[in-house]
């Protein structure tokens, strides 16, 4: 078993690995922390301000942003769960020893590849950990939520003055449309509305997908589903994977 390397002692509510250096050629379980998050940039298309105290916002109610009397933050709704067509991504060659069925994630190259034969592969662009929120290993999907609600933990509200304590799921909520648990972690694979961050190491942690792919993605991916987390791939499987769309 393989210890993983963390780089920063931050809990949140999501985490992934961020750029690094081993190669890995075949599946393999890894260790992880239990704790992590999704302490994201400035989501100007959602209206949030991870970075200051919020505003009221449209369809929110007066009563959902006070203060309870015990001081705590508040509540908010996510605003619309609107209706979102899945995007498929195109196929690319991806010559494994990875299960059909199987999601191979490579962090350093973006990428999250769902596994069609022992040949090919759907390829999705991702976005995942900044620096200092590192881990790989080997998880099971253990869940897929429509619209998940957000439960930023006390440590992140600590470090983000004005987050809420609970977000339902809506247009304005960090995990987009869709979220793929994986097993009894606080990471997901999610959707976001903040599509410029996609191929950028933004978060502290989840793997973000645009919301067309990740319920596209969802539409493959069941519950039990093998998810590997690399740091990255082998430069030569990297190589032809980058070679294209394959029709």
């Amino acid at each position: 078993m393989k210890r993983i390397i963390v780089f920063a002692t931050a809990i949140s509510t999501c985490a992934i690995a961020a750029p690094a250096q081993a190669d890995h050629v075949s599946p393999k379980k890894l260790e992880h922390p239990r704790h992590a998050g999704d302490d994201s940039q400035q989501l100007l298309s959602m209206g949030w301000d991870w970075d200051g105290p919020q505003k009221q916002q449209s369809g929110t109610s007066a009563d959902d942003n006070q203060d309870d009397a015990a001081g705590k933050p508040p509540s908010l709704t996510g605003g619309g769960q609107p209706h979102v067509a899945a995007v498929a991504p195109p196929r690319v060659s991806f010559p494994s020893d990875y299960g059909a069925g199987s999601i191979v994630i490579d962090t350093a190259g973006r990428r999250l590849y769902y596994v069609l034969s022992a040949s090919t592969a759907y390829s999705y662009p991702i976005a995942v950990g900044k620096q200092g929120f590192a881990w790989s290993g080997t998880e099971k999907i253990s869940k897929k939520v429509a619209w998940p609600e957000w439960r930023p933990p006390a440590e992140m509200r600590a470090r983000k003055a004005g987050l809420p304590e609970q977000m339902a799921g809506g247009v304005r909520n960090p995990l987009g449309a869709m979220a793929l648990y994986l097993g009894n972690t606080l990471y997901r694979i999610h959707g976001t509305n903040d599509v410029k961050s996609i191929g950028t190491a933004a978060s502290s942690g989840c793997i973000r997908m645009t919301n067309g792919n990740v319920m596209h993605l969802a539409s493959l991916a069941d519950v039990g589903t093998t998810v590997h987390v690399l740091k990255r791939l082998p430069a030569s499987l990297a190589h032809v994977a980058k070679a294209g769309d394959e029709g």
